[in-house]
């Protein structure tokens, strides 16, 4: 049997995956500007880690995207401090997308 035969190799492209997602996040924030209307904050919607894709809709001329879920929280996440009154937009009374209503994707450590 000869040793000389390639061996074969597979690569981890969720690790890069990861990778990138991490770099992207750590250059934006993980909220839109708007604000929920219930909590005067932008809101954030914990999902699954597994989870790497979000859709948002718009009314009117169609504008319905996929979206990459960046951020994701560790264990050691400090509670969320309040923002500056006014930093956020309300949602307008006749909104057009559903980024408008202040709930964000954030995705869990578990």
């Amino acid at each position: 049997m000869s040793t000389d035969a390639p061996q074969a190799e597979a690569s981890d492209i969720y690790g890069m995956t990861h990778v990138w997602n991490r770099n992207y996040a750590q250059n934006r924030p993980w909220h839109g500007n708007y604000y929920n209307q219930s909590y005067g904050q932008p809101l954030a919607l914990v999902v699954p880690p597994t989870a790497h894709m979000r859709q948002t809709y718009s009314w009117g001329v169609s504008q319905n995207l996929n979206h990459p879920i960046y951020h994701q929280y560790g264990r050691n996440a400090s509670s969320p401090g309040a923002a500056r009154p006014g930093q956020f937009h309300p949602t307008p009374n006749w909104p057009s997308h559903t980024d408008q209503f202040g709930v964000y994707y954030v995705r869990g450590p578990w």
